[in-house]
């Protein structure tokens, strides 16, 4: 028995050894990300027409669920409570996520900017003040 589990005790800590440096710094980004450390933007863009759909900026866990084909952006408001935003997505429509490093942005306020020339602009007014 004690042969059997120090035999999967260095298997484990060969597996773990054999990781890069960038899978490391990959998961510790995204997990960063996930607990609303980071600033992010995401955009979203229509492939048939080269144009910007929406832009959401803040700071916000977002996954990507294949299976529904949706963006799944989550963001923390001032009272501990989360909301959820749905982008669909298909063959023409894609999204970038960029980690944006900015000083001085509230936990607790994100942007969202659609394309003018497709829908109506909308900033979300908090009830506070930054």
């Amino acid at each position: 028995m004690k042969k059997i589990l120090g035999t999967l005790f260095l298997s484990s800590v060969l597996l773990t050894a054999c990781g890069t440096e960038a899978d490391r710094v990959t998961e510790n980004l995204a997990q960063e990300s996930d607990n609303f450390n980071t600033v992010r933007k995401v955009t979203v863009i229509n492939a048939i027409k080269n144009d910007i759909i929406f832009q959401m900026s803040g700071r916000m866990s977002i996954k990507a669920d294949r299976k529904d084909k949706q963006l799944e952006v989550v963001v923390e408001n001032d009272k501990g409570q989360y909301q959820k935003h749905i982008i669909g997505l298909s063959d023409n429509v894609s999204y970038v996520v960029e980690d944006m490093e900015v000083k001085n942005v509230s936990k607790y306020r994100y942007e969202i900017n659609y394309n003018p020339h497709m829908w109506v602009p909308a900033v979300p007014k908090p009830k506070y003040v930054d």
